[in-house]
């Protein structure tokens, strides 16, 4: 097996593309490893006071949003109770949820921050998510057959996925799932794709659909009966503002989400990729699957880091604020092996997907087969 990467069918162990030997790949991985094991023995209560004030930050933002909605009287009042609110559910799914489940403050020994007890403010029960993201993503990032995180089932993103007519539709499967995405979230494990084709049956998901019902249905109890029931005949506009609030959320983390993975220059793997996989190779992978795009310090934060998904594919349980520090770091070391480092603003990024979502949903050229 050499060691390269094809460009009709990316392969981080073999082509002529591959810009590393092995002895160099080995070195490579070397480094990114030094780099990570300096952060985690730098750790310490400066990175507890962030995810500390962050908490508190969530909290304040969902009174003060709830209570503008609660007893708003005109629309500009409502309006900022929305925000309020949708940066609370932001804050805390992205910037809370999503890294402490990744284990990135399982160190400090506290229960709040415990990654396998953590329980987060969306629809998707935190099992659900440790097992299909940490676990089948983060471990087959961008693998075809085996991340179903890349398109989630719906989308057709490369030629690698044969071409049907109903890919016509995905550009309205990928507004729907932005629309909805905690909803997609909470039911990606239930694989309806291959229900569909018939590979399992929907009792097989029993279990899952138990606790997913259980989970979707506490977080609806709450955003759309109870808290519109306490504002009495004022109960339409509350039901109204947490239904905004959750749209806000859902539309921020999905383009958060999609700029990190469905960008052009994100590419996708065959399964053969897992054959013999070095430290070195994975490390490739992780930096040719994802992508980054720039911004202030509070968009960083509004994004749980993720603005940063090279780093958080490189080293997804180092405490997400650190990506700042080590991102210049990392292109260095990119760019001393001659390796990319897929980057650029929010909307170029965000542009990219959108061109990449209608150009698969076409059939293919010959020319692009070819």
């Amino acid at each position: 097996m050499t060691d390269s990467l094809s460009q009709t069918t990316p392969h981080p162990h073999s082509s002529p593309n591959m810009p590393l030997n092995a002895k160099q790949l080995e070195q490579f991985a070397q480094e990114l490893d030094a780099l990570k094991e300096n952060i985690m023995a730098d750790l310490g209560q400066t990175d507890v006071d962030h995810i500390r004030h962050i908490m508190r930050l969530s909290r304040g933002s969902e009174i003060v949003g709830r209570t503008l909605i609660h007893f708003s009287l005109d629309p500009i009042t409502w309006s900022l109770g929305v925000i309020g609110l949708g940066v609370s559910k932001i804050l805390e799914n992205m910037e809370l949820g999503h890294n402490i489940m990744h284990g990135q403050y399982d160190w400090t020994n506290d229960p709040q921050l415990n990654s396998q007890t953590y329980e987060w403010d969306t629809a998707c029960e935190s099992d659900s998510w440790r097992y299909t993201h940490n676990y089948e993503h983060h471990t087959y990032t961008n693998i075809r057959g085996k991340d179903r995180d890349y398109g989630y089932g719906l989308l057709r993103l490369s030629h690698d996925i044969p071409w049907a007519p109903r890919h016509l539709a995905q550009f309205l499967n990928f507004i729907g799932l932005t629309v909805f995405f905690q909803w997609g979230v909470a039911l990606h494990e239930l694989e309806i794709e291959r229900i569909v084709r018939r590979e399992i049956s929907l009792k097989d998901k029993l279990p899952f659909l138990k606790r997913f019902l259980r989970k979707g249905g506490k977080q609806a109890f709450k955003d759309y009966l109870f808290f519109p029931l306490l504002a009495g005949p004022f109960a339409p506009k509350v039901f109204l503002g947490n239904l905004a609030a959750n749209g806000l959320r859902n539309l921020w983390a999905s383009s958060v989400i999609f700029c990190g993975h469905f960008t052009e220059g994100a590419q996708s793997f065959p399964e053969s990729v897992c054959e013999n996989e070095t430290r070195g190779h994975w490390y490739y992978r992780q930096l040719l699957g994802a992508g980054n795009f720039t911004g202030n310090r509070w968009l960083h934060i509004l994004t749980g880091h993720l603005s940063f998904q090279i780093e958080h594919h490189l080293f997804p349980d180092i405490p997400a604020h650190r990506y700042a520090e080590i991102s210049p770091k990392i292109k260095d070391i990119c760019e001393t092996y001659g390796l990319p480092y897929n980057t650029g603003s929010f909307w170029s990024q965000y542009k990219t997907v959108v061109q990449r979502v209608l150009k698969y949903s076409l059939p293919p050229t010959k020319a692009a087969l070819a």
